[in-house]
């Protein structure tokens, strides 16, 4: 008797946060099935029963992770205000993503990184480029916002590509220094994303 779709959508699910956090601490080349599986606390076959491949798992998880960050981030840009107040209320957004889901995050970047890779197949190669064109998508939701501050006013008139890529770039950064504690209340990961935004929004100047 096969497993119900809820319970098969939760075993998706778990397997895809597995393999995040193995991705995320030893690399796609070096994590293993048997550290997914171990994870999950189930057996390598159960993986296999959802995924043909360690790379279709990691392709898996890169599309989740864009997923959940855009359906966090986009109603902010489609909201009210200026210009600036979107694109603040976006970039919190953001980095409360980056802070709660930050093995996901990981995994974006190391395919970013990875699609040149010589170490990659064709196959993957072009796997990859079609999902980081997702990220492609989510930077111009940014620069929309950003363009539209710069003609409303409430932002300098700066060259728009420019300010998004140097803005997101910084935004992503904050993963090569932040480490979520157990326990850490909700409250003081919203508050450190606000910091953070403020000074790369507000800048240091008095």
């Amino acid at each position: 008797m096969s497993a119900s779709p809820e319970v098969a959508s939760e075993v998706w699910q778990r397997i895809l946060d597995a393999a995040a956090e193995a991705f995320m601490v030893n690399g796609f080349a070096n994590a293993t099935i048997d550290d997914i599986a171990r994870e999950v606390g189930a057996t390598k076959g159960l993986v296999y029963y959802h995924f043909r491949s360690k790379f279709d798992i990691y392709l898996a998880v890169y599309e989740e992770g864009m997923r959940r960050v855009r359906e966090r981030v986009e109603p902010h840009a489609r909201g009210g205000g200026s210009g600036r107040d979107r694109l603040v209320a976006m970039c919190v957004a953001h980095e409360i993503n980056l802070m709660e889901d930050l093995a996901y995050h990981h995994v974006v970047h190391q395919g970013v990184r990875d699609q040149r890779s010589t170490a990659l197949k064709a196959r993957q190669r072009d796997a990859l480029t079609e999902l980081n064109q997702l990220r492609s998508d989510y930077e111009d939701l940014f620069r929309g916002v950003v363009t539209e501050g710069i003609e409303d006013g409430s932002l300098r008139r700066v060259d728009a590509a420019l300010a998004t890529r140097t803005l997101l770039s910084n935004l992503n950064a904050v993963d090569m220094w932040y480490h979520r504690r157990d326990g850490q209340p909700p409250d003081e990961v919203h508050d450190l994303a606000r910091r953070v935004v403020d000074l790369l929004i507000g800048g240091l100047a008095a």
